[in-house]
């Protein structure tokens, strides 16, 4: 594991003034990484996908921004991912085969693209960067 963190929701409610922040520093500028998103819900979530807004700068100060949707559930409302009891952890996958050729601080910042304010039923939104297999 290359960096790990997660925003905790506050009443399992992820306002949309409310953007996950995640910094790290990145040394080694030839290690290959896989990143992805980590998200809890539980039965309050409303609907079976997720829209992100994902926002990442880098220390020379070049920014790439992408919108990202996921399913959460299948089309009969059957959740992926596992968890105990009401909740569903599931990870979601952002990029492959990653490098940062810049030594420095990174920051990703995301923010859901429903379309309501406050998204209902989400524990926690986490970013995992990982070794590549192999690499």
């Amino acid at each position: 594991v290359v960096f790990t963190d997660a925003a905790v929701m506050k009443d399992k409610v992820w306002e949309l003034s409310n953007v996950p922040d995640f910094s790290f520093t990145v040394t080694d500028t030839a290690q290959v990484t896989d990143i992805s998103f980590t998200i809890r819900t539980g039965s309050g979530y409303p609907f079976r996908n997720l829209w992100l807004f994902v926002t990442a700068d880098a220390p020379d100060g070049k920014s790439i921004s992408d919108t990202l949707e996921y399913n959460l559930a299948d089309e009969k409302g059957n959740w992926y991912g596992r968890g105990p009891g009401d909740i569903h952890e599931l990870i979601l996958p952002y990029r492959s085969g990653v490098f940062f050729p810049v030594a420095g601080t990174y920051r990703f910042r995301i923010r859901h693209g429903m379309r309501v304010g406050d998204l209902e039923g989400v524990y926690d939104f986490g970013l995992r960067i990982m070794k590549a297999p192999g690499k």
